[in-house]
């Protein structure tokens, strides 16, 4: 498996956690997911993320998920799993194993009882040296995710500065400094007040990609049930290609913005997925939300009128 580095760029997509209807994980819709993902672009993948209900899952579960996941890609791509813990034995504890499987790195979300500056440097410090000097890691800046945990663009880069298996940054302070702090921290890196990392944006589903492309990400590590919107959309300002990066984007945003609901996303982004043939059963592990009759009317005429869109698009 390639170990991550900080020449990370392109679409690393969250991946979903499958379940059957009565809640046990699916494997075999794993697979499915997986091979989707990869079809559709994906230059990488993230697993246990946030909405990877990584939460709901037991020890046992998520290395036999993260097994099932390395299996399938063959190293084809990266894998980075999402190691976060309340408390370093279990961060430990995880990474060694799925490093052990074969994965590429981990993504590390900061602890709820960071107060400080100060803290937020020793808490990556004490979980780098946890994981030990050889694991790659993912900084998770998400304080939407970590208890509203702040990360300002003078503490990243003591981290970067600090941490040399610190090779990557998801990007996701929103709302919030959001797009002036992914230029501070390409500008940082620019006059050499750190070196050269991977920046990944993971707002809402790609919501204001096009514009953190143009701020500096190197791409996207979101989830979103249409990962070709990331892959062409990123294909398209990479080539210098602006207008036509934001044509496309334009063209899935009502459909990313419905999977955006605080509450009801991870239920859209499912159904979407069995729609499209990804997952056999769109359930969410308990607690987690319903689909109305009206939500899935709304999503199928979304999906309609984007299909149009993009047929006039070519």
């Amino acid at each position: 498996m390639p170990r991550l580095d900080e020449t990370a760029r392109g679409v690393y997509l969250i991946t979903v956690t499958p379940f059957h209807d009565d809640g046990r994980l699916d494997l075999e819709s794993t697979d499915r997911v997986i091979d989707f993902y990869l079809e559709k672009g994906a230059t990488g993948l993230t697993v246990l993320g946030v909405l990877g209900e990584a939460p709901k899952l037991t020890a046992a579960e998520s290395e036999a998920y993260v097994k099932r996941v390395l299996a399938r890609v063959k190293d084809r791509v990266p894998v980075i799993v999402g190691v976060s813990s309340p408390g370093f034995a279990a961060m430990g504890e995880l990474g060694k194993r799925v490093m052990d499987l074969g994965a590429s790195g981990v993504m590390v979300g900061p602890g709820a009882a960071v107060k400080t500056d100060d803290q937020a440097v020793a808490y990556y410090e004490m979980a780098a040296e946890t994981l030990g000097p050889d694991v790659p890691m993912c900084v998770q800046d998400h304080p939407l995710a970590y208890s509203g945990v702040q990360l300002p663009v003078p503490v990243l880069v003591r981290i970067f500065k600090s941490l040399k298996q610190a090779v990557m940054l998801k990007h996701e302070d929103w709302p919030g400094p959001g797009l002036s702090k992914l230029a501070a921290m390409r500008a940082a890196s620019d006059r050499g007040d750190i070196r050269r990392i991977s920046i990944l944006s993971g707002n809402g589903g790609g919501l204001f990609l096009p514009e953190e492309l143009s701020r500096g990400a190197d791409g996207a590590m979101t989830g979103f049930s249409y990962p070709e919107m990331m892959r062409d959309v990123v294909a398209a300002h990479a080539g210098g290609n602006v207008e036509r990066a934001h044509d496309l984007f334009d063209a899935y945003l009502p459909l990313a913005r419905y999977e955006q609901q605080t509450a009801l996303g991870l239920a859209v982004r499912k159904y979407m997925l069995q729609k499209r043939g990804a997952i056999a059963s769109a359930a969410i592990r308990k607690p987690g939300p319903k689909l109305s009759a009206a939500d899935i009317a709304d999503i199928d005429r979304l999906i309609a009128r984007q299909d149009k869109r993009l047929k006039e698009l070519g």
